[in-house]
């Protein structure tokens, strides 16, 4: 295949992104690699989207994708509050999509997720090997005035290199919204290490039908 030239730039996803106190604190520590440090509260990221066109994309195509990993500390996005974040897993339904997140360090794995909303709830599922692997069920209200938007960043490492990369993102999010459940549904998977605290304690979180972001491409090395 022709190998894509970045950035991409993705428009309009369906994308439900948010954040939790894990089950495992220590567990989650051990997956950030040396040279990094883990948030003080362990906490665990996760996004879950579908890009239901290929017109939507500069060169992906359609596709879906769930990426999660812990928050880490002392390496801030752009706005220097947000965390920069480490990708412990990245399950992707395009071919295209995991070989140009692989070829900088992403630790890209085939999946499906996808996103069905009913009324006011969305019941998002995340398969791997065709095995759900993490099902996130929310309280979803209607996109109003407010825009979410800047840069967030996210850690890689490629030959032994810790690469930093800031990726824009804009997106309207749904109000009200609220996580009512998320189950890691195979404790069997490598993905079981990051799911939540019981009772649930979710830290940051929103909704969009319309989250639009782009791929930085060119990471540099982390100072």
């Amino acid at each position: 295949m022709t190998e894509l030239a970045a950035p991409q730039l993705v428009v309009n996803s369906r994308m439900i992104y948010f954040g939790w106190v894990p089950a495992d604190p220590d567990a989650v520590a051990a997956l950030v690699p040396e040279g990094l440090e883990p948030a003080p509260n362990r906490q665990v990221f996760m996004n879950q989207y579908v890009v239901d066109d290929a017109v939507q994309t500069s060169g992906f195509g359609a596709y879906s994708l769930t990426y999660l990993g812990p928050d880490l500390s002392g390496v801030d996005a752009p706005d220097g509050v947000t965390p920069g974040r480490w990708w412990t897993h990245y399950v992707n339904s395009s071919p295209v999509v995991r070989d140009y997140a692989t070829a900088r360090g992403v630790p890209a794995s085939a999946g499906t997720t996808t996103i069905e909303v009913t009324g006011h709830r969305l019941v998002a599922t995340t398969e791997a090997d065709g095995v759900p692997v993490i099902r996130t069920t929310a309280r979803v209200g209607r996109t109003g005035d407010a825009v979410n938007r800047g840069q967030l960043r996210y850690l890689t490492r490629l030959d032994g290199t810790l690469l930093s990369g800031n990726y824009p993102f804009v997106a309207e999010p749904v109000d009200p919204f609220e996580i009512e459940s998320v189950e890691f549904l195979a404790p069997e998977h490598p993905v079981y290490a990051l799911r939540p605290a019981e009772p649930l304690d979710i830290v940051w979180g929103f909704y969009s039908p319309r989250a639009s972001f782009a791929y930085p491409g060119g990471e540099s090395a982390l100072d």
